[in-house]
């Protein structure tokens, strides 16, 4: 959970923060790859680490993972210009991308499919505490001119969870000895760069339409091509194309690609309509759409429950049927509207996230064996992540389309708020139809108990006590 934390405190801690970095290091034009560099190196590592977890353990890619966090973190806290912190932030980047999953994928491991519902509860309440606290924080001490101290604060936790995680986390590894697939982990992270890069640039940087708009995504695609018939030789393959074959992986990373779309989508617009609309403080806008995330730990907790009587499709039909209605309701958004209203909307999704997205994951994982569950949990934040990506293109063309380049005004915002909620709407039905492609299974999902017999020493909840 502290591992988690990290991850979270860092994608929450830093929006306050970037008028006090920009003052002190200049370059505003470059800011947005504070973050954009962050997603763009978590993306492109999660799938080489989920090979590497079935090989070596989780255990070891999550220690790596933490100390390039450390190191990332405290250079981000002595950089001395903008390009040097977005350097820094992106092996930050790189270490979220072995934290985030594994520690998912240790959850898999040590509980058993009746207690992962509870164990995905109590992270998911990591990014719901993370959501409130993260801001606050940052608004604090950027106000008290110590933005660094939102690098540096990593430091100490970082510290603590390598520091319990060696001393209560046994592991016995099972994974055969393989060859690395470096060349597929290579032009993989070319196409999924170049992807999220066309994605995050296209209609800023360069014309969506433009010679380097339109290349940037044919060279992904030629790198992607070139990935398929890599791995149809590779003898251990980085990302197996089985991943991309069964039908139960198919339809939860559809399910998470869209949760990351929705996800960006209302906490990223949502605050801005807020404020540049309704007129209320960035504390108060972040409050309201803190919701979501306050109304997503309970519902995954509560999930487990669900799922084990009625099953994971249905409980996750139930969850995406909330999250449509909940995003239907934010269409109509207005000038009128109020804090409450936003607030109530946002309950309502996050309930909906935590019924679709800890069942849809668990069901991934139960459905596969030891050795193939690092690898099919990275690829489903894989998926989210670049679901992130695509949020980001879209509502940002929504946006700027309506807006008309510059400041909008509040009518304009207005407007283009609402045509990102029928978007997000849009995509809520896509997870509904995602939810309902999954196969049908009984209480206990395919694989659990051949899974169970083939469990490693650290898949019992006693290896992970002190």
């Amino acid at each position: 959970m502290i591992s988690t934390a990290l991850v979270a405190l860092d994608a929450t801690i830093l929006s306050t923060a970037v008028p006090s970095i920009v003052a002190d290091l200049g370059g505003f034009e470059q800011f947005p790859w504070l973050f954009s560099i962050y997603l763009l190196a978590q993306a492109v590592s999660v799938p080489l680490y989920g090979k590497l977890a079935d090989v070596i353990g989780r255990k070891p890619i999550m220690l790596i993972g933490i100390a390039l966090f450390l190191v990332g973190s405290l250079l981000c806290g002595l950089a001395w210009s903008m390009p040097a912190l977005i350097a820094f932030r992106a092996l930050q980047g790189l270490g979220a991308g072995a934290i985030q999953p594994m520690g998912i994928t240790i959850a898999g491991d040590i509980y058993t499919v009746a207690e992962r519902a509870k164990t995905q509860g109590y992270l998911a309440s990591v990014w719901g505490i993370s959501s409130v606290v993260g801001p606050t924080l940052g608004g604090v001490l950027s106000d008290l001119g110590a933005w660094r101290g939102i690098f540096l604060v990593n430091i100490p936790l970082c510290l603590l969870a390598a520091f319990l995680l060696i001393r209560s986390f046994r592991e016995t590894t099972r994974g055969e000895k393989q060859r690395i697939d470096v060349a597929g982990a290579s032009v993989l992270a070319v196409g999924t760069a170049l992807l999220i890069l066309g994605l995050l640039e296209g209609g800023s940087a360069w014309p969506w339409l433009s010679p380097a708009g339109v290349g940037v995504f044919v060279v992904s695609a030629l790198a992607f091509a070139g990935f398929v018939a890599i791995e149809r030789r590779a003898a251990a393959p980085v990302l197996p194309l089985w991943v991309l074959t069964r039908r139960v992986l198919i339809s939860t990373s559809l399910v998470s690609v869209t949760v990351g779309a929705i996800t960006f989508g209302v906490t990223s617009y949502f605050p801005t309509f807020a404020q540049g609309v309704l007129g209320s403080s960035a504390l108060g806008a972040g409050f309201a759409v803190a919701a979501m995330t306050l109304g997503w730990p309970v519902a995954a907790s509560l999930s487990g429950r669900l799922y084990l009587r009625i099953g994971f499709r249905n409980t996750g039909f139930l969850g995406a049927g909330l999250v449509v209605i909940g995003t239907a309701l934010t269409v109509l958004l207005g000038a009128s509207s109020t804090l409450w209203e936003i607030a109530g909307f946002c309950v309502l999704i996050g309930a909906g996230m935590g019924l679709v997205a800890t069942p849809t994951l668990i069901r991934a994982q139960s459905s596969v064996d030891w050795n193939e569950r690092g690898v099919v949990s990275s690829t489903n934040f894989f998926a989210r992540n670049i679901g992130s990506a695509v949020a980001v293109a879209v509502f940002g063309a929504i946006v700027n389309a309506k807006a008309g380049g510059g400041v909008p005004a509040p009518a304009d915002l207005a407007e283009g708020t609402r045509f990102v909620c029928i978007a997000l709407t849009v995509l809520a039905v896509g997870m509904l139809a995602a939810v309902w492609a999954m196969p049908k299974e009984g209480r206990t999902a395919p694989g659990e108990d051949r899974a169970a017999e083939a469990e490693p020493d650290a898949a019992r909840p006693d290896a992970a006590q002190p």
